[in-house]
């Protein structure tokens, strides 16, 4: 962590009623559409393939009953929009979020100051002594 500050992160995904969800990544990838009005550009800015964003705003849209993303194919500069529902819907996550993390905060504080910043999230097998 930078500045030395401790604290918590909360992060949400919604899961619908129909299997499907949304989460930061889908948020921050949708973000970014709206930024640079392309999937292409999208997934350059967000650092993924552009089959893998293609696929996240394909399943996004499929979820609901109208989509989250409209596409435009062959135009130049502007090939994507985020729908009238999809800005709906991406300022009711970032509503939930802010009253979540803001909710949570207080709670949290004692944990991450308990947490350990020598941390290592991947897991380490023992090793054995030689003999």
């Amino acid at each position: 962590m930078t500045g030395g500050k401790r604290a918590a992160v909360v992060k949400i995904e919604l899961h619908w009623p129909n299997g499907g969800s949304l989460g930061p990544a889908d948020v921050e990838l949708i973000d970014m559409i709206r930024a640079k009005r392309s999937i292409i550009g999208a997934s350059r800015a967000v650092g993924l393939s552009y089959r893998t964003c293609w696929l996240s705003v394909d399943r996004l849209n499929r979820c609901f009953d109208r989509p989250i993303v409209e596409t435009f194919p062959g135009r130049r500069d502007w090939g994507a929009a985020i729908t009238e529902f999809g800005e709906a819907l991406i300022a009711l996550y970032h509503s939930i979020a802010a009253e979540a993390a803001a909710s949570a905060r207080h709670s949290l504080a004692p944990f991450a100051a308990a947490a350990d910043l020598n941390f290592d999230p991947k897991a380490k097998a023992p090793r054995k002594a030689r003999g």
